[in-house]
């Protein structure tokens, strides 16, 4: 009997766990997204082509290459390309994203260039009829509900192909909710590793790491770092659910290759994936 109660209850926490991880599939958009490679913030080439500036974008689309782009909100509602909220790193000057205008954003330059950091419905604009959009939703200060809406009404303004992806599950649960049509994806990565966990506790980071919040958001893909990729959980969400996987940031062929022939996306930077 004690045997027959430990094979039970390893069968119930089995179907807790895939529970957990559930997945969407079959999403119509992936007819387009597949055909492409998306450049990571653009296709940027610094120092004289920053990331995620105009001049980045319209080299993806001269090079026929999907683009990978970060939004965040301003203060006055209207939507920020860049990836960090902070300028200091990309403009030089401490000011955060979310404390801006949009005529304020125009005052400032990328990475000693004349290059202005671009508006969100800049860049719809210049990808009008052309190539798919990777587009990561920035939250910041709780945002993340007004952000994903700011969003999904500036993206319904213009002809263009997108997904929407981030870190934030609650980002995806008001897409999930709201606009269950968008495809939508999961980003993540071994935060504990690389330090990189924005101040959240532990728990929450190893929740986020190994995809636990998907049965409240049910994905139609996850983002994941390309060095990171044998997590386990990613590797249920593949075969259980078949959920269509992007790796990033890919900066090699060897890497490009390795992701693809997984069927794979790739989001690249700093090479030719023509080589």
């Amino acid at each position: 009997m004690i045997v027959l109660a430990m094979v039970l209850a390893a069968i119930v926490l089995l179907e807790l766990f895939l529970l957990a991880l559930q997945c969407r599939r079959g999403h119509p958009q992936w007819k387009t997204l597949r055909a492409f490679r998306y450049a990571h913030r653009g296709y940027h080439d610094k120092p004289q082509t920053p990331e995620n500036s105009m001049a980045a974008f319209r080299r993806a689309i001269a090079n026929f290459y999907g683009v990978e782009l970060d939004v965040h909100l301003m203060r006055d509602g209207n939507l920020a390309v860049i990836h960090d909220a902070s300028l200091l790193r990309t403009a030089g000057v401490d000011v955060l994203v979310e404390d801006l205008t949009a005529e304020e954003l125009k005052q400032y330059r990328l990475e000693g260039t004349q290059e202005q950091i671009p508006l969100f419905s800049e860049v719809l604009e210049l990808f009008e009829g052309k190539m798919p959009l990777i587009v990561e939703l920035k939250a910041e200060r709780g945002n993340y509900n007004e952000l994903a809406e700011a969003a999904c009404k500036m993206l319904d303004q213009y002809r263009v192909s997108y997904c929407i992806e981030s870190f934030d599950p609650r980002c995806l649960m008001w897409l999930k909710k709201n606009r269950p049509e968008i495809c939508r994806g999961q980003l993540s990565q071994a935060f504990l590793r690389h330090g990189d966990g924005g101040g959240q506790s532990k728990l929450t980071l190893f929740v986020l790491q190994h995809l636990l919040t998907n049965f409240l958001t049910k994905p139609d893909f996850i983002a994941y770092r390309f060095e990171d990729r044998n997590n386990l959980c990613l590797q249920w969400c593949r075969k259980v659910f078949k959920v269509q996987e992007i790796n990033w940031t890919i900066t090699t062929k060897e890497e490009m290759e390795a992701s693809e022939q997984a069927g794979n996306l790739v989001i690249f930077e700093r090479f030719d994936p023509r080589g």
